[in-house]
């Protein structure tokens, strides 16, 4: 135990004075720069709408859960890691509008997926304006540059195991086991040991080539499930919209067959999940939903991006694709380039100009605007490996929508980081120059001074 303050001591101050961020912090780091070119005000305008005053606690900052969002998929963490990796950066703080520096969490991560469904996919475009709007005040856009696009699309993958028909039963079955337990449903027997060992011999069998024995564990772990499903079909004796979703999904995994259309693929994620094949060596079927991106044709600026279900023909989404470019910029394209998959005139929007890959007859000029076409392949590869367009963990349709919109955010946030960081090393390397031409001997000694 410690002592009381004697009367000779001096009293506990308290805390030292606090300095603020922006006397502490280089002026001259990107993400400074960047935190200080958002026009933060446009999003308290268009999402203050959804708070209202003298309801519940006190809502948290707009800014600070869109530049959580921002640092998000800028750095490619999730809410947890982004929410903890907060109070050990002073410039994040900065960033999401702290003036000073913060030693606890500002907000709990559930509190970001809340968010999210609060505001909604369509207000969540705004957050990708934003990023584009911030390159055309800094100069680094012009309107002529997004008359000319590329347009491509892409698969985002979805966060589930490869679906299997002896995977499919077994997570069905356990899903209703559980849920049945959790309303107090007695059932008869839950099939969770035997369902484990079933489904652990046949990945065995499987892996082995003993194809006879993998397909008499699956057509019991078939069994199993619709055992359970007739268990809980005779003793819940109230209506319940889970239980009665679940058991539905159950039901349909029990009974399609190879040939059906409209399969189910994943059980948490049964709605959004399909089934699509690009053609890939490499991977010949990728279970999610389509994604179209467009690109300005020069330097590869994210100006339109968005998740389409239902796996649509790849000319049918060309018009949504230039109609999103005009609301999120405000300029309409003139030119597209697209790749063969776009072929169908028919599909065109009217007054754009729609260029195939591997067209013929075209001038020089035209020629090597097509040939920049394929620069929207690398971005998208960008997008999926540094912006999480990779695999995708939010959940429902509106989650595929609102993940695609925001690693287009991160890429263009990207852009503008690097753009500030080389605007950054040409002045320190103008000052270099200047003062060793003065004479300085500090500054040729010891770069940093500049």
């Amino acid at each position: 135990m410690q002592h009381k303050n004697s009367p000779n001591q001096p009293p506990n101050q308290g805390e030292p004075i606090k300095a603020r961020l922006d006397q502490i912090l280089n002026m001259a780091h990107p993400l400074f720069k960047l935190a200080n070119s958002i026009n933060w005000s446009v999003f308290e305008q268009e999402f203050g709408l959804e708070y209202g005053e003298g309801i519940g606690r006190p809502a948290l900052s707009t800014r600070l859960v869109v530049g959580l969002h921002y640092l998000k998929y800028l750095y490619e963490v999730s809410d947890e890691s982004v929410v903890e990796r907060f109070i050990e950066n002073p410039y994040w703080q900065y960033f999401c509008g702290f003036e000073y520096f913060e030693h606890a969490l500002p907000c709990h991560p559930t509190s970001l997926v809340k968010w999210r469904k609060r505001v909604g996919v369509e207000r969540m475009e705004k957050l990708l304006k934003e990023t584009v709007d911030v390159a055309r005040r800094e100069g680094m856009l012009r309107r002529r540059e997004i008359e000319r696009v590329n347009v491509d699309t892409t698969v985002q993958e979805k966060a589930i195991a490869f679906p299997t028909d002896a995977r499919l039963y077994h997570k069905a079955r356990r899903a209703l086991v559980r849920l049945a337990k959790r309303l107090g449903i007695s059932l008869r027997q839950s099939y969770e040991r035997l369902s484990k060992k079933a489904l652990r011999n046949q990945g065995r069998y499987a892996h082995a080539g003993q194809s006879r024995r993998a397909r008499r564990e699956t057509r019991r772990l078939r069994t199993y499930l619709g055992r359970v499903i007739r268990d809980i079909k005779r003793k819940s004796k109230w209506a319940n919209e889970e239980l009665s979703k679940l058991l539905e999904i159950g039901e349909r995994i029990y009974n399609q067959k190879k040939a059906d259309k409209g399969k189910i693929y994943s059980v948490h994620a049964a709605e959004e999940v399909e089934c699509i094949s690009k053609g890939k060596v490499h991977k010949r079927y990728e279970f999610g939903c389509k994604v179209r991106a467009v690109t300005t044709s020069k330097w590869g600026w994210v100006v339109g991006i968005d998740a389409e279900h239902g796996n649509p023909y790849d000319g049918h989404m060309l018009g949504a694709a230039i109609r999103q470019v005009e609301a999120v910029t405000g300029v309409r394209p003139k030119q597209a380039c697209v790749d063969r998959g776009f072929k169908g005139e028919e599909n065109y929007p009217k007054g754009v100009e729609v260029y195939v890959s591997g067209r013929r007859g075209l001038s020089r000029r035209l020629k090597a605007m097509l040939r920049r076409r394929s620069g929207i392949e690398a971005v998208i590869g960008h997008m999926k490996q540094d912006h999480g367009m990779e695999r995708n963990h939010l959940l429902g349709k509106a989650g595929d929508r609102i993940n695609a919109m925001l690693s287009g955010c991160g890429f263009n946030l990207r852009k503008l980081l690097r753009a500030f960081t080389a605007l950054s090393g040409k002045v320190k390397s103008r000052r270099r120059r200047l003062d060793g031409e003065n004479g300085d001997p500090t500054v040729l000694l010891n770069p940093l001074a500049a």
